[in-house]
């Protein structure tokens, strides 16, 4: 019988650290969104491109953000792994 071996945890890529302020900053963009459907572009982690779209929900029982998007529909992001969200004008 053949073990597969665990990945190890050396190669593993850590979440970049956000101070308070940042976090705050993102929270209320979401926020905006969310009260006035605005368009946002959203830099998620370990995501090779960008999601554009309108928040819909900021669930706090699961720290997800659901995010309307045009082509791929309603993604439920977890707030932490959202890096940056941009107005589009």
């Amino acid at each position: 019988m053949n073990a597969i071996p665990k990945p190890s945890g050396k190669s593993k890529v850590s979440r970049p650290t956000r101070d308070e302020f940042d976090l705050q900053e993102l929270a209320e963009k979401l926020g905006q969104s969310l009260e006035g459907s605005t368009q946002l572009v959203f830099t998620i982690w370990k995501s090779s491109e960008t999601a554009q779209g309108t928040v819909t929900k900021m669930d706090t029982a699961t720290q997800r953000v659901h995010i309307q998007t045009r082509y791929e529909g309603l993604l439920k992001i977890p707030f932490i792994d959202i890096l940056k969200a941009e107005s589009l004008e």
